[in-house]
């Protein structure tokens, strides 16, 4: 699977965990130089998984709140533990 924004690949993995419709990528299949943490909201710190969103950064273009992390997951996420997710305007690829 393949996360594709602006043009370019951010993540690349055959490892990818499918959970609530989400796919999450391994922190070591994902272009973490892209990513930038964006600042905590009031909705973020109501998470029960301690979740941390990232904005994309290619050159000038920047995609606000892309990505995310769940940095304490309670059980139930678990298996995504600092995994990377993607939406909105990233495309998912076989």
């Amino acid at each position: 699977m393949k996360a594709n924004w602006n043009g370019r690949i951010v993540a690349d993995s055959d490892e990818t965990i499918g959970v609530g419709g989400y796919h999450y990528f391994p922190p070591t299949a994902v272009r973490m130089e892209m990513l930038r943490r964006a600042p905590m909201t009031p909705r973020d710190l109501e998470c029960p998984h301690g979740v941390q969103f990232f904005d994309l950064i290619d050159g000038d273009s920047r995609g606000e709140r892309l990505a995310w992390s769940y940095e304490a997951p309670r059980p139930s996420m678990q298996q995504v533990d600092h995994w990377i997710g993607f939406w909105r305007d990233v495309v998912l690829e076989p």
